[in-house]
Parts: C-alpha cells; structure tokens; sequence
C-alpha cells in the first residue's frame, strides 16, 4: 500500500488488467523529486510479478504494509532508470532497458535488428535512419512479452538520453495488442504524445499516516506539524527531514530546521538534508561517494579506483541508508543523495573525479565517457578534448543518435581555441540537431553561430569556409522550412554563394514549395548561368522550370542510378512527376522507396511515399494513394517534419474529396491550409485548395470550387506540377459556374506540349473542349478521351467521358451519351469516386436509361477501422505480418490481432479469401 495514492494505484492496476487481456498501455507519471515516482513504479513491478508491495522508504513513496511473501509471477518487467551522467550517451538507457531481451534480436526483421545492434555497439554503424531504431524496440518488445504481458518502467526520464527516449516513445505511442505497458516517470511533463498522469502532493490524512510510521513516536506534535509544514506534503521530505533532527530538535527546541536554503522547496531541502547527513560520513566514503556520483555507470569496481580507497570505505554510506550494494553494483538510494554527494564538493573536488574517471576509463568502449569526463573537467579551452568530443560525435552519428553527436559537438565548440573551429562546431551540431528533428535547439544553436559569424580567420582555408558556410545555409533552410517561411528558405541557400548542387537542389524543393514564380526563376537562373559545372539532372529540371520541352526519359536513368546521390534521384523522379508522365514516377518512387526500406531511410520515405502518393492519384488510384499517403503522414508526425506533413494532408483530402467524404476533407485541407499560410507553403495551399474545390465540384457547387480554385492560380507561373492540379478544375469550374477564365485552357496547352505526354494532353484537350464552340468541342473531347486511353485510362479519362456525355445529353443526342456515360460511371465505381458516379448516373437517368440506384462502390473496406483497411489490403496483396508491421510501424501482433478481428466483418475465414473479398 502507497501513502494516499489510491486512485493512482487504481490506474496503473487498470494497465496491468489490460495486459493480462492482450491490450497495450503506456502512460507518463509526472511530479516533483520525492512525491513518490519511484514508490509507485516499485509498488506496480511487485504487483505485475505477484510479490507483496514493498515496504520501507526506500523509493521515496512511504509504503505502508509489511513485506509479504511473494506470490507467482504473473508479468515480466523490465526497468531503466536515466542517469544524469548518461544523458549525453545515445542509447544507454535503452540497453539497460532491453538487455534481458537481446537474445530475441535474431527475431526481428533484419533491419530493424541491424539497427538495434548498432545503437548498442553489438555491430558497426550501418547508416540505418534513426527512426528504424524505435520500430525496432516495439517489435522486440511484442516478442519478448510473447503470452504474457510486459512491464516496462523507465525512471528519471529527465536524465534518459534523447535517443533512448525517441525510440521508447515511439514504440509506446504505437502499441496495441501485444500485452506491453511502459511507464514513464519523470519530473517535469515532456511531450511524448502519451497520457499523463501528476503526482500532487499528499492529502493531510496521508501526511500524517507517513509522519506516523516514520518520524517515530517521541516527536512532539508541534514539531511533527512544523516537519509537515516544511515539507508540503512531499513524501520523501517526510521521510527525511525527521532523520535530519538533532537530539534538540527531536525534543522540540527548535532552531531552523535542517536545510534552509534559498530555494526552499521540498527537493531542496531534502538534498541539503542529504547533504548534511553526507557531510557527518568520513572522507574516504566521500570521497568514493563524489566519484560515483560524477559517474554512476555503478561499477564498483572503477568507483573504487578512481577514488583511490577499498570497499570498507563504502561501509558507513551503506549503514546509513544512502547507498545500495549489489555484487559489484552501486547505487543511489536516490538521485536527490547522488546530487547532494557531487554539488556538496567544491569544484577542484570534482574536476579531480571526473579526471580519475577518464583515467581509469581505459579501452574503445568507453571512448565516450572518458571524452565527457574530461569535457567535464576543463575549464577552459581545449583542442585535445574538443576533438575526442568530436570523434564521439562521430560514434553516435553513426549509430542515429544525433541528440547526443549535436550535444558532444557544442561542447567542442565551447572548448575550441580557435574562433573558426568554435563556428564550424556550432554549426555541426545544428546539423546534427536538425537531423534528430529538435529545431528549437537548432535555432538557439544558429543564434550562438551568428555571434560568431564575424571570426572567419584561424586556420580555416577557404574551401572549408565556403562549404561551413553551405551546410550553415541548408540548417538555416531547413529551420526556415519546418517552422518558418519556404520564402526565406530559398533566400538562405541563394545567400550561400557557390554551395555546389546540393544547395541548388535543395534551394528548387524550397522554391517549389513556396509556389513563387519569382523565386523559382532566380534558382534556376542560377543553374542556367553555369550548366556545365551542375549535374544533367538540375541542368534538365532548370529547363523544366523554364518552360522547354524536355522529355521525362531524360530524368529515368538519374532516378534508377545507385551511385547518384539520393536527393538527386528523387528529384528526377519528381521531375518526371511534373512533367505528367504519372505511370513512370510512380514506378520510380516505389523503386526509391524500396531503397529506403531496404536501408532503413525511414526519414526519405516521407517524401517518398508523398511522390508515391500524388502519383497514384494523378492516375486515379484513390486507395492505394490514400494508403501511401497516410503511412507517410505516420513516419512524418514522428520525425517532426511539419512541412511534409502539411503536403501529405492535402493529398489525403483530395483523395477524400474524391471519394465522396466531405467531413474528412475539409478537417485535413483545413489543417494543411492553416499550416501553409503561416509558413509560406504556397504549393501545399494550392494542393489544399484544390482538394477542397475537389470536394465541392462532386457536390455540384461550382461557384465554391471556383473560389478556391482562384486563390490556388494567383501564382500562374508557379511550379508546373501545380499545372496539371488546378488549371482543368478551374476551366470546369468556371464552364459549370457559367464564366471563364481567360487563358486558363492556353496556359495548360502550352504545359501539354512541354510535357510531350499523353496525360497531359489529354488534359489540354478536355480543357478546350470546355472553352470552344459547338463544332470544335466534339473533336477536342475525342481527342481527349484518345489521349487518356493511352494514358492508361483510370479517373481522367471518367471525367472526360462525364463531361462529354452531359455536353451529349444537353444537345439532345442521347443514344450517344448513353454510351459514354456508361463508360464513365464504370470508371468511377472501379476508382470508388462515389460523388462523380452518382453525377455519371443521375446524366444517364436523364437520358431515360433505367439504372439501379445502389452504389457500386459499397466496398466491404467500409465496414473496417481505418487501421483495419491499411492492414488488410497489404494483406491481401500478399505481404506478411512482419512486412505489414514495419510497413505501418505496427508490433507483429497488432497486426495479427487487426487480422483476427476484420475477418468476421469481411466474411472470410483466412488471408487466401481477402483478394477475392475486397475484389467482390
């Protein structure tokens, strides 16, 4: 039993009953130093192995009850705690965490294991992106637990390691069905996107049931109510300021209570508490107690060393209670003694700790640490450390963990002589900071840089400077990009000067997405003025952007090439994208997102999976563009990559639009559009508009559709991708409104024939045939519809058909628009484009066909959850539950569990019937 902790036990209890069915749960307990974190995480792992909760004041929760026997063991646990000194090492508490279930690596996928392996030193770095690393964890975990459930418990995640951290939360916002519970206790709330759960202060009923167990009868009660007052209801105070009483105090004449610092709150005066009770142990125990503290890896063995004393020095620590020996493990009793022993030395005390440490810290493996330590003891500038930093920044680069690379890297910085090596340091460990997703730490890291950004001598060279101040401009652009302007991220890479492609590319991606005729003109003015010295594939998309004819074969072989840098491939991928030929970029973006895949780039497979997405539904491919874009929304939300998301938002609206789901797209477009008008994303408003029109054009309101349509052409000569997307909606619009847009049919003709391919003429086509009169509007529709046929036929070419068939119906030629009608209708229904083939039928019931008025596109898919959908369809196209869990960042028996319950609602028995089930 806890102290006043009821409804808390209740709530975790409630977890463990959940896993006990098969259910997952995670949940984030919060609260000062001592309300009791620790005791209720201890009092959960002895209900989940059925022993009797434990008893003492050992967790600083004041347990009640006696000790009891200990019953079965009804659940696994596996614990870590975050450690101050690791906060900089990636991955320690993870290891810690997950060593007990190493031996079921051989399990996961090979990816995933790979990934894992590297994060823990088990392997060399394999460049895995850092996200893998977390899929990796949930599906270790869904294996360890097995039938039984699993607790796991991280404590002092305040002190976890940034990558240990991401992985773990990540694994915890995606658990489901595989009997996992994982808890988090930390000081203060950090936003893991779980439940929380505050820990406040105990009532005064609690307060003094703790006073009684523990401040020992022969306290006054004044000076029971003075320790109360004191420590405001703080579990571990209430242990620990009745200890801290002398003999005078005890018998109530009182002076100041022990501990009256300036900060009086409950944790402060708990630690000058320990501090006093610290102070009384002999020097020796000092001594060995400041060195483990200003290391705690727990090793008794090097604590022993380094202080230079035996293990009968520890003695009087472990009599006293602050201290806990197991084998050769030392521990705090807790983290509020492990900071009074480092704070309470002076500070030659404690350099002469951390230097002993590196000293005795010999070997490879603990490069990292001896490297801190030694960071920890200089006072002043250091290039010997500084580069030892640098080298562990390396280490943890290489093994994703780009927290810790960016942290080791502004302490190398501090640590530089030299003003160009402190600049070129900041500025790595922006890069480092932007890759691990933390823009707010990346720009408080460029404001640092900035003040430095007048020291261009020392011994950096020229070239250096120039390609610092390249990888400068890119962090700066990619700060501005997610949480700031695409307008001023195109300005700080043209800023750069000469950065090379890469900045170039990178500055056409900025560009296309602020939508800025403008802009996008000065890029590739840029490339056009030195063609020779760019790659053919910028040399080729300048002239894209430029407006000439450049065949979509010109960018396969870039996409296709190995050797060729990955940013430049997909860019030639969207090329051919832009250039309309839809069939050939999504062949290419699933050949980039294999290779993603296959190397564990799970932070390219966003932008992948947005090319993936938007190809598929330039060809009418509604659910498979739908599924990509949602995986890409997952894998974006986790990375922090807004301005993706943003995109892939309005890719999912417009495929709901299409689809006939109004809500759904108006909350999705409405999202991506708040986002893109805060942040310059004039492309993505464009995307979101154009769904929304979408979305009106199927419910018959022209003039709606054609205001959005508007605000989404005010750039006209904005990226030729937007081409394709707004121009035929807004010439239908504007047809239907009864108006016109001059220009509008000309403009997208003169795209056409740019682009060479049949889509996109097919496109021209339909728009002047909306525009002509009567005696060449036929022609243009037949052309149209030739044209979309050996596009390959899908959504584009039902539309046609529509169009041309109500132009039929309205001219009184009905055996004719019978015929195209009917066509059209089968292409929406195969396409699930309900609104357009209610459109299709309602022209056919005009021309007096009879048509049965049930919707052909009822797909069994709809009876499903939307995790249900993504599971099954992967399923039915063969995949295995492993492939559809790292596919949709799912455990394995999520997956399965997903399977067992979509079955029932689809009618079949087995994964053979699901192919005929959604065909059906």
């Amino acid at each position: 039993m806890l102290y006043g902790r009821a409804a808390e036990e209740g709530q975790l209890r409630s977890l463990l009953r959940g896993a006990a069915e098969g259910a997952s749960g995670a949940l984030v307990v919060h609260g000062e130093a001592g309300i009791g974190k620790t005791a209720l995480l201890e009092h959960l792992a002895a209900e989940a192995t059925g022993a009797a909760a434990a008893a003492g004041d050992s967790a600083a929760g004041g347990a009640a009850g006696p000790a009891g026997a200990s019953g079965p063991a009804t659940a696994r646990v596996l614990r870590t705690t975050g450690i101050e000194a690791e906060t900089e090492l990636p991955f320690a508490a993870l290891h810690q965490l997950l060593r007990p279930a190493l031996d079921r690596l051989g399990l996961l996928p090979e990816p995933q294991a790979d990934a894992l392996r590297a994060a823990f030193g088990l392997a060399a770095p394999t460049g895995q992106d850092r996200f893998l690393t977390g899929l990796g964890v949930l599906t270790l975990l869904s294996e360890y637990a097995g039938e039984s459930p699993l607790l796991c418990l991280v404590d002092d995640a305040q002190w976890v390691d940034r990558a240990s951290l991401d992985a773990l939360a990540f694994a915890a916002r995606r658990l489901d069905s595989e009997g996992v519970v994982m808890v988090f206790a930390v000081r203060e709330p950090v936003p893991l996107g779980l439940p929380e759960l505050r820990l406040d202060a105990l009532d005064r009923e609690a307060v003094a049931a703790l006073l009684a167990d523990h401040a020992g009868a022969d306290l006054p009660p004044h000076v029971r109510e003075r320790v109360a007052a004191e420590a405001r209801g703080n579990p571990l105070a209430l242990i620990e300021l009745p200890r801290a009483l002398s003999e005078e105090q005890r018998a109530g004449l009182l002076g100041p209570l022990p501990a009256a610092p300036a900060d009086p709150t409950p944790a402060s005066r708990v630690t000058a508490a320990f501090g006093a009770r610290l102070g009384q142990l002999p020097e020796p125990t000092r001594a060995a107690l400041l060195v483990a503290a200003a290391d705690d890896m727990g090793d008794l063995g090097v604590v022993l060393t380094a202080a230079g004393v035996s293990a009968a020095a520890l003695e009087p620590a472990e009599t006293a209670g602050l201290i806990r020996l197991d084998g050769a493990v030392l521990t705090f009793r807790h983290p509020l003694v492990r900071a009074a022993a480092y704070r309470g030395a002076t500070l030659v005390r404690r350099i002469g700790a951390h230097l002993a440490l590196a000293e005795v810290l010999a070997g490879a493996e603990h490069a990292d640490r001896r490297a801190w330590h030694r960071a920890a003891a200089s006072t002043g500038p250091d290039e010997v450390v500084a580069r030892e930093l640098d080298a562990a920044a390396e280490r943890a680069g290489g093994r994703q963990g780009m927290a810790s690379a960016s942290a080791a890297h502004e302490r190398a910085s501090q640590l530089s002589p030299d003003p160009a090596d402190r600049r070129r340091r900041l500025v790595a460990a922006a890069q480092a900071a932007a890759d691990a997703g933390q823009f707010q730490r990346v720009a408080a890291l460029l404001r640092r840089g900035g003040e430095d950004s007048g020291a261009s001598g020392g011994n950096a060279s020229v070239g250096n400077a120039a390609a610092e101040n390249a990888e400068l401009a890119r962090v700066r652009a990619a700060l501005e990009l997610n949480e700031g302007s695409a307008v001023r991220a195109v300005e700080v890479l043209l800023a750069a000067g000469d950065g090379g492609p890469t900045i170039l590319t990178e500055a056409f991606h900025a560009a296309q997405s602020a939508g800025d005729p403008d802009l996008v003109e000065r890029v590739r003015a840029r490339v056009a003025a030195a063609p020779g010295d760019h790659p053919a594939t910028l040399t080729a998309l300048a002239a894209v952007y430029g407006g000439e004819p450049v065949a979509a074969e010109r960018f396969e072989a870039a996409a296709r090439d190995p050797g060729t840098l990955f940013s430049e491939r997909f860019l030639a991928a969207h090329a051919v994208h832009a250039l309309a030929d839809h069939g050939r970029a999504r062949e290419l973006a699933e050949l980039l997102l294999a290779h993603c895949r296959s190397h564990g780039l799970l932070g390219w497979q966003a932008t992948c999976l947005h090319l993936l997405a938007e190809a598929h539904f330039a060809l009418g491919e509604l659910q498979p563009a739908a599924r990509a874009a949602e995986e890409g929304l997952n894998i974006a939300g986790y990375a922090g990559l807004d301005h993706r998301a943003c995109y892939l938002r309005a890719t999912l609206a417009a495929c709901a639009a299409v689809e006939g789901d109004e809500p759904r797209c108006r909350e999705l477009a409405g999202t991506a559009l708040e986002h893109a008008r805060e942040h310059g994303l004039g492309t993505a408003a464009a995307q979101a508009r154009h769904a929304l029109a979408l979305a009106h054009l199927g419910a018959g309101d022209a003039a709606a559709a054609l205001a959005h349509l508007d605000a989404a052409d005010r750039h006209p000569g904005g990226p030729p991708v937007l081409h394709a997307l707004v121009l035929p909606e807004l010439v239908e619009a504007a047809a239907r409104a009864g108006t016109a847009r001059p220009g509008a049919a000309e403009r997208l003709g003169r795209w056409a024939d740019q682009c060479g391919s049949p889509a996109a003429h097919a496109l021209a086509a339909r728009c002047r045939a909306l525009t002509a009169d009567d005696e060449e509007a036929e022609a243009f529709f037949v052309a149209a519809a030739a044209h979309g046929e050996r596009a390959g036929g899908g959504l584009e070419l039902a539309r046609t058909r529509l169009l041309h068939g109500e132009w039929l119906r309205r001219r009184r030629r009905r055996s004719d628009a019978r015929r195209v009608l009917r066509e059209a209708l089968e292409g929406f229904e195969k396409a699930g484009a309900r609104p357009w083939a209610e459109r299709a039928r309602a022209e056919l019931r005009g021309t007096g066909e009879v048509i049965d008025a049930t919707s052909a596109t009822g797909v069994p898919l709809g009876r499903l959850t939307p995790q249900e959908r993504e599971v099954v369809r992967l399923a039915a196209a063969g995949r295995s539950n492993r492939e559809i869990a790292a596919q949709l960042f799912l455990s394995p028996r999520t997956v399965g569990h997903h399977l067992y319950r979509a079955f029932p609602k689809l009618g079949v028995a087995s994964r053979d019937q699901l192919a005929a089930a959604l065909a059906g």
